[in-house]
């Protein structure tokens, strides 16, 4: 953080909109310092299991906040407001907002990128494809028909909300992630507000051909959505409007990322063949391929990483994507109180040097890549009498690592060149032992700047660069060397292997879980509840018991 009365140059602001929090942050453009920063949570509604939503309007509102209190930090610190020369926004992908034009009233609250309520809709449209195959779009978007995706929130929201289906057949309905609800609001929303997105985010949608990098007529045609209600898409780093009110009323915002596009951009990976993994709420690991998009044989997915400005070349990655990273600590805090707090986790799983066994499969939201089997859930297995707390929090841990190692896997594959070392950031990599862990897991080692906030940074750098700004210069001469940690595996290739295996066994007990049911005849009641489920789910269920009645007391 800034020291007060140094002059820092000229500065860039960063909203970073996340599924758990929203911050603001300030960076010196000479330097790339983090120089203060504000942050607030983000609620998310639950109505049911398996949704999860959040009001625009008090995403919108944390932006304000996050502004005006980050701003007044800078006072503290003398820090001349009028230093700052630009904003950049990264955002939570795929969470999909509809709102009404003439009013800006949300038609609805956001449906996160995790909510599970589509499944049904995934499921008719991949019976509508010739081949019944989850995988027939990706030649166009690179993504499978998936509930993680913007599409086919966006469907749902049509089959089931009359005030969204009404709205859009009135011509009043505007679509946009969280990027372009924001972008419109800042810049003026019912007063002239601009509709746009950026390539990295619309690259998220199953609506963008990637080839082309625009909206896809024969996309919206598959999904039935019109075209009316997109918005434009841009590049992300570009001057698209200016704040209209508040603190930095003027200023240009003028980057516009996907939180993990910013982090790849933050961790200044712009060579084919640098990558990073952001560990968060979810867990994603990006491979830049270059200027030519690179379809996956093996689970993964084809995305825009960037294009820093209008006539600037488009950068494509391959993607692994984990629903459940951080969010399944959060499940151990809150769900079952084995921690008080999040970062209490390493303290208690350093207490063992193993998990005794036990695997924790976190797929309270199914598996995303590289299975992409939404009826799969969330199992704890391998359990004993000598379990505790301990060992949990450690499988925890450990199941963040081990579902990296699968997308590493696939990623190596693809590509055909394995990676050596992995470039991480996110909040969770703060923890020593999990990034130990990771190293040791995957066998390379792991790489951590001294500086975690790389989301916000990259797009910073996208906003300082873009044109009629130019405070930050991309050249990789001018870019600020970056302080780093290594781990360094220490795990033999046998031991990795054989614990590497027992989690692929776990995750088989995982799958086909939900809608799974198969009757005997002339069995017992009794019977026929055991022999109707999978068998992962007696093992769930004996760690549930144990959890509840032995281990938080252990």
């Amino acid at each position: 953080m800034a020291a007060a009365g140094r002059s820092w140059g000229p500065l860039v602001g960063a909203v970073d909109q996340g599924t758990s929090s929203t911050r603001f942050l300030i960076f010196a453009s000479n330097s790339a310092e983090l120089l203060t920063y504000h942050q607030t949570e983000i609620h998310s509604v639950l109505p049911k299991e398996g949704w999860v939503e959040q009001d625009p309007k008090e995403i919108l509102a944390s932006v304000y906040e996050c502004i005006e209190k980050a701003v007044a930090n800078t006072r503290d610190l003398g820090i001349d407001v009028n230093d700052i020369k630009a904003i950049g926004i990264t955002n939570q992908r795929e969470t999909t907002v509809v709102w009404d034009k003439h009013t800006g009233e949300p038609l609805h609250n956001a449906i996160v990128w995790l909510d599970l309520r589509t499944a049904e809709t995934v499921n008719r449209l991949i019976d509508s494809t010739p081949r019944k195959n989850k995988e027939h779009l990706k030649p166009l978007c690179g993504l499978p028909l998936a509930t993680y995706f913007s599409a086919v929130k966006l469907r749902w929201l049509l089959d089931n909300s009359e005030q969204v289906a009404q709205a859009v057949r009135e011509g009043r309905a505007m679509f946009g992630t969280v990027d372009s609800w924001l972008l419109w609001n800042l810049t003026g929303g019912v007063k002239g507000g601009v509709h746009v997105t950026d390539v990295t985010n619309a690259s998220r949608t199953m609506l963008l051909n990637i080839h082309t990098q625009q909206w896809d007529a024969n996309l919206c045609k598959f999904f039935s959505v019109p075209m009316t209600i997109l918005p434009e898409i841009r590049s992300s780093s570009e001057i698209y409007g200016h704040m209209v009110q508040g603190v930095l009323k003027g200023l240009p915002i003028s980057g516009c990322l996907g939180d993990q596009s910013a982090a790849l951009v933050g961790q200044c990976c712009f060579t084919r063949g640098s990558a990073k993994n952001t560990y968060g709420t979810g867990c994603f690991l990006l491979y830049n391929t270059g200027t030519e998009p690179i379809p996956s044989e093996h689970g993964l997915l084809t995305t825009i990483a960037y294009k820093l400005g209008k006539d600037k070349p488009t950068f494509y990655a391959l993607e692994g994507s984990v629903a459940i990273a951080g969010e399944c600590v959060k499940w151990l805090r809150d769900n079952l109180g084995i921690i008080q707090k999040s970062s209490d986790i390493e303290a208690l799983a350093a207490t063992v040097t193993d998990t005794a066994g036990a695997h924790f499969v976190p797929a309270f939201s199914g598996l995303f890549a590289p299975y992409w089997e939404s009826d799969a859930r969330g199992i704890i297995c391998g359990l004993t009498q000598f379990s505790t707390k301990a060992h949990i929090a450690r499988a925890a841990l450990e199941a963040v690592c081990f579902q990296t190692c699968e997308i590493l896997e696939a990623m190596n594959k693809d590509s055909r060149i394995p990676l050596e070392s992995l470039q991480v950031d996110g909040g969770m990599t703060q923890n020593n032992l999990l990034m130990q862990l990771q190293a040791d897991l995957l066998g390379i080692q792991v790489v951590r700047p001294a500086m975690p906030e790389t989301t916000a940074l990259g797009v910073a750098m996208a906003a300082g660069a873009a044109e009629g700004v130019g405070v930050w210069s991309l050249d990789p001469a001018d870019l600020t060397s970056i302080t780093t940690d290594t781990f360094t595996p220490a795990l033999s290739q046998d031991e990795r292997d054989s614990r590497y295996n027992k989690w692929k066994y776990a995750v088989q007990k995982a799958m086909k879980w939900e809608g799974h049911t198969h009757k005997e005849p002339d069995s017992k009641p009794t019977d026929t509840v055991v022999k109707s489920l999978p068998a992962g789910i007696f093992i769930f269920s004996t760690a549930v018991l144990l959890l509840v009645t032995t281990l938080c007391q252990r």
